[in-house]
């Protein structure tokens, strides 16, 4: 999509006369707002600034002549698009297409039968299904589309969502099977707010799904513990895309690139897509936002304990160390590996009861204790996944309530898990630089556009 166009579509339908008081009226407003820019900047970093969320969707901001002024085009990133497919029936005519409903208890045999088709035809349907198994798991209420011409199967239309359709087809040969998918537009769109709260009651007040805000904390969770470090007065801003079909909106999309202000300190990230179509997020300076390690290895309810050099041991009664953190959570809460690594120690482990250790590389390890069940497909050896799960929260050995002690070590001294630096994650190549800043710049800037009309609207 031209977002110029989209954006302008209004003001390039007017008259000559009222487009030349239009463009007059918009450049006395334009130099008011970028004078409130600055006005508005000095308010966000006031601790004093009321509380606040909004939401701008691209066609409601001044975008053509504040383009305009940045130089600065507004078009989406070319890995955005979508390709579109024909409709099923461009394959063959538009002609004998009847629905039929899924009732309780079908089958693709007992619907044949009420077609009055074959089970040669039937068998050929299947065989072309063999490895999709679409038709083999229908469900009461779905809706199937025939396409029959004199007795003869012609295709089937599945809907496996409102933008994907899994068309079977005659062939020469029988059938075949493959998803067609529908046009979809990708629209490009802005929110914004100030956390008084939390970043989800802020996230909803600026219109965002509880999806986008949970991949909006993912994006910065390496640099900011949304349990731990959030203040009142901390800011957000991000681009993102929004899926429609048919004029109604699908789904959210992608965020594209997004900043995160905590504590005065501000964060920004952009989505980059190699040369693989692998994609990740990445610093205005290529440096991937993902560490080598989570700061936190599970969603716990509190710190029940922090790293101590002494403390008094509640179940033994007298002073000890205390070399990692208790994060204090309900029995059977999911525990994520803290990095990529190998399982080195699944069993039971003295006063810790039941426990992993894994190995990253050859100088960090990270410890799991008091579970109350393991991962049942891992073993000892098992490489793991940052993020993948490998046990349940529990109480084993001596605990006094559920919850998972988790210590960090580097070269087999213990850390503080809570404040160690951890290493970053592999940044931009040096072949795909030129790629990434070709992709992330025009995103960067489109984002900065965006917050500063903001702020200029949001200025008294």
């Amino acid at each position: 999509m031209d977002y110029n166009n989209y954006l302008n579509r209004d003001y390039q339908a007017a008259p000559k006369g009222a487009r030349k008081r239009s463009r007059l009226q918009r450049r006395h407003l334009h130099l008011l707002a970028l004078g409130s820019v600055m006005l508005g900047l000095v308010a966000l970093l006031n601790p004093s600034h009321k509380a606040e969320a909004t939401r701008s969707v691209s066609d409601e901001v001044m975008a053509d002549e504040l383009g305009e002024l940045l130089n600065l085009p507004l078009t989406l990133p070319a890995q955005a698009a979508l390709t579109p497919v024909p409709p099923a029936t461009s394959h063959d005519h538009d002609i004998g297409w009847q629905t039929v409903s899924v009732a309780q208890g079908d089958n693709l045999s007992l619907i044949f039968e009420r077609l009055h088709l074959s089970p040669q035809q039937l068998h050929a349907v299947l065989e072309a299904d063999k490895e999709e198994r679409h038709l083999r798991l229908l469900r009461p209420k779905q809706t199937l589309l025939f396409q029959i011409v004199d007795n003869e199967l012609k295709a089937i239309q599945y809907p496996l969502n409102a933008s994907k359709n899994y068309l079977i087809s005659r062939t020469n040969d029988g059938f075949a099977g493959k998803v067609l998918e529908k046009p979809v537009e990708i629209r490009l769109t802005h929110a914004s707010g100030e956390i008084s709260s939390s970043l989800f009651q802020a996230g909803q007040k600026a219109g965002l799904s509880d999806n986008l805000i949970m991949e909006l904390a993912n994006i910065f969770g390496w640099d900011v513990d949304f349990a731990l470090d959030i203040r009142s007065g901390d800011t957000f801003s991000l681009l993102f895309e929004e899926q429609y079909l048919d004029g109604e909106k699908l789904r959210d999309g992608n965020i594209l690139a997004a900043e995160f202000t905590n504590r005065g300190e501000s964060y920004r990230a952009v989505l980059f897509t190699d040369a693989e179509g692998r994609s990740q997020y990445y610093s205005a300076d290529g440096k991937s936002m993902r560490k080598a390690f989570l700061r936190s290895p599970v969603d716990f309810r509190r710190i029940s304990s922090t790293f101590q050099r002494e403390r008094f041991h509640p179940v033994l009664g007298k002073k000890r160390p205390h070399r990692g953190v208790d994060y204090a959570a309900a029995t059977g809460t999911p525990i994520k590996a803290a990095g990529d690594g190998k399982i080195i120690f699944r069993g039971t482990k003295g006063g810790y009861g039941k426990t992993v250790i894994l190995q990253h590389g050859g100088k960090y390890t990270t410890l799991y204790a008091h579970l109350s069940k393991f991962r049942s497909d891992l073993g000892n050896g098992s490489r793991v996944k940052q993020g993948q799960v490998i046990g349940y929260v529990g109480k084993t050995g001596v605990a006094t309530g559920p919850h998972l002690h988790y210590e960090f070590r580097v070269d087999g001294e213990h850390r503080n898990p809570l404040t160690v630096k951890f290493p970053d994650a592999a940044p931009i190549p040096k072949a795909q630089q030129k790629a990434f800043r070709q992709q992330t710049q025009q995103l960067l800037a489109q984002l900065d556009l965006f917050r500063r009309v903001q702020v200029a609207a949001n200025a008294p």
